[in-house]
């Protein structure tokens, strides 16, 4: 079983199921796949594959979520976690949020809900590249 993984975090299921299948057709096994629907939800996974040593790589997240807005949880998770490459996936997000993700989160990109799957894939590839 693969030892990083790719995290998503969006509060509405067809949008994660649309994430992970995406990301399984384009990166195939060699990453595993978590899926959360709220920052708090999110948080867990975090600590679980941690305390299981998996490294995660990427979290691709929304913005507008119940509780704790995207860039608020991207904050968070560089505090903690400042490796993990970050992209906001929105279409709610105002510029304010954009810009206080890059600069207290390290905010990788951003990309706009609908999102093209070309520009997903391309931004997560590159984004491995980082690493």
């Amino acid at each position: 079983m693969a030892n990083k993984a790719i995290l998503c975090v969006d509060d509405e299921k067809i949008i994660l199921n649309s994430l992970k299948s995406q990301l399984r057709k384009n990166f195939g096994p060699a990453y595993m796949y978590e899926m959360a629907e709220n920052a708090e939800e999110a948080m867990e996974v975090i600590e679980k594959l941690v305390a299981g040593g998996v490294e995660i790589l990427i979290i691709v997240s929304d913005w507008l979520m119940p509780g704790i807005k995207g860039d608020e949880f991207l904050i968070q998770v560089h505090k903690r976690f400042p490796r993990i490459v970050k992209v906001m996936l929105t279409g709610q997000a105002n510029e304010e949020a954009v810009r206080r993700a890059t600069d207290e989160a390290d905010l990788f990109a951003h990309i706009s809900k609908p999102w093209n799957e070309d520009d997903l894939v391309n931004v997560i590839r590159t984004g491995l590249e980082r690493l």
